[in-house]
């Protein structure tokens, strides 16, 4: 199997282009963001996407996101990119038939639907695994598959509260906000995307697919460090600590004198040290108030108070430029109008133009992470224009239909 490359502004597929998963097949079933991001994921390193969707019931999706352009949104121009769209009524016993056909010319199908809609559909691991016994099904919903909260609907920003990450966001005494992004539902894709990796390199040794069970919810838990091993060996509750991390300092905002944000971290001793001389008072680095991590620690409301007056003494500029001299770990808060223009992101191409055939423009989005040196990762062609536009190439190469035969399951409404 070799992943498909679309020639620009045109649905037509073109040769092959090569990637790290060059040769596997996804079915995506999911929709909104954390199904389809781990989809986008597997794609942008080469592997060939095709995402199914309802006739009647197209992505959520393609109506997201803030900027839109003649009533087309360009979040689903991102989210899509890498993808063959066909369209398949899972409702319908044929249709059922026709996706458990495309299941056995695959390697991997990725759902986000409710714990159990696939069963209810006849489509569960079983039926799909006695078709091909080495298909791997990537399962992201808000709780998981089993225990006792496995068949409540879960979002994003659910997940973030349930799994104590929402709690510890946010200033002490405020109600914790979000992030202005689905933060639970991204960590879920990845979550996934990693699965379905690690579940193919052990088929790879067994011959064998399995389930990958991926939960909002614990995706938010695991990213919480020690929060977990405080609370269990010393009852910490850690809380909300607005801009810095309790304990850990210097590492925190500090407005320069043109009122910039700037995130200056020196917390290690070796960094400390080079912001004392930065600053040309290198005598403070020996202070015993500050002389080692658990001292700073302690008196990080006084150091904090010092390290914020060195700061609003420069311009932004010209206190990244001297930090930068003496190797102190720091950065500016960057609006997206900054991250755009930003020199580094662009010479990484983590910047890139996707040719949006609906409007025929070229949008930027994100470029491809992680950087593979010897099978690099792309942005082969962006999110396809109409639901069910690869019907016809994805439908005649796999399962190899005629014309008739993809009329006549269109006009009973299985396509």
């Amino acid at each position: 199997m070799a992943s498909a490359t679309l020639e620009p502004g045109s649905t037509r597929i073109a040769r092959p282009t090569p990637g790290a998963l060059d040769g596997i097949r996804v079915l995506e079933i999911g929709t909104l963001i954390a199904g389809p991001f781990a989809g986008r994921l597997l794609g942008d390193l080469g592997a060939d996407v095709v995402k199914i969707e309802a006739p009647d019931r197209p992505d959520p999706l393609r109506t997201w996101g803030q900027a839109e352009r003649d009533g087309h949104h360009v979040f689903w121009t991102v989210h899509a990119r890498n993808k063959r769209c066909i369209t398949l009524d899972l409702r319908q016993p044929r249709g059922q038939e026709v996706f458990l056909r495309l299941v056995e010319r695959a390697d991997v199908v990725i759902e986000s639907f409710r714990p159990g809609t696939l069963e209810r559909w006849n489509l569960g691991f079983e039926q799909l695994a006695a078709r091909n016994p080495g298909i791997v099904l990537a399962r992201v919903s808000g709780y998981g598959q089993t225990g006792p909260s496995a068949r409540r609907p879960g979002y994003a920003s659910v997940a973030e509260a349930v799994s104590g990450l929402r709690h510890i966001n946010g200033f002490p005494g405020q109600a914790p906000p979000r992030l202005a992004v689905s933060l639970g539902d991204s960590l879920g894709g990845m979550f996934a995307a990693q699965g379905v990796l690690a579940a193919l390199i052990a088929r790879g040794r067994t011959g064998r697919g399995q389930v990958v069970d991926v939960a909002l919810t614990e995706s938010c838990l695991a990213v919480l460090e020690s929060t977990v091993p405080d609370y269990d060996l010393g009852g910490v509750v850690r809380r909300p600590s607005g801009t810095r991390l309790e304990g850990v300092a210097p590492s925190n905002l500090y407005r320069s004198a043109d009122g910039c944000w700037v995130v200056i971290a020196a917390n290690q001793d070796s960094l400390f040290r080079r912001l004392c001389a930065a600053f040309d008072e290198p005598e403070l680095a020996d202070d015993a108030r500050f002389a080692d991590h658990v001292a700073r620690g302690r008196n990080q409301d006084e150091l904090d108070v010092v390290v914020a007056g060195w700061a609003a003494s420069l311009d932004a500029d010209a206190l990244l430029a001297r930090l930068d001299a003496a190797g102190v770990v720091c950065g500016r808060v960057n609006t997206v109008a900054e991250v755009v223009a930003d020199p580094q992101f662009r010479a990484r191409g983590m910047l890139v133009p996707h040719h949006d055939d609906r409007i025929d423009i070229d949008v930027l989005g994100p470029g491809v992470v992680p950087v593979l040196s010897a099978t690099p990762g792309a942005v082969r062609w962006a999110g396809p224009p109409r639901p069910g536009c690869h019907n016809e190439p994805v439908y005649g190469e796999l399962l190899g239909m005629t014309e008739p035969e993809l009329a006549e399951l269109t006009a009973e409404g299985v396509v």
